[in-house]
């Protein structure tokens, strides 16, 4: 952030406005990255579930005891 100096209220006030929407930009982009994460985390669950249990096929294992 730049060095700032207000002179009045209003300067003061429109410097923490944009400071706030700095942070609410960042804190959004943020937010989106970990729900993206999230998500790809959760396919890759899946695909472990669906490899395990095409395994389990393979071999011949029974998956009624969960």
């Amino acid at each position: 952030m730049a060095d700032i100096d207000p002179k009045s209220v209003q300067d003061l006030t429109v410097f923490v406005q944009e400071v706030l929407n700095e942070m609410q930009g960042k804190f959004q982009n943020m937010s989106e990255n970990i729900v993206q994460r999230i998500d790809d985390m959760g396919g890759r669950i899946d695909d472990l579930e669906k490899n395990i249990a095409e395994l389990l096929a393979q071999a011949g294992v029974d998956e009624t005891n969960e």
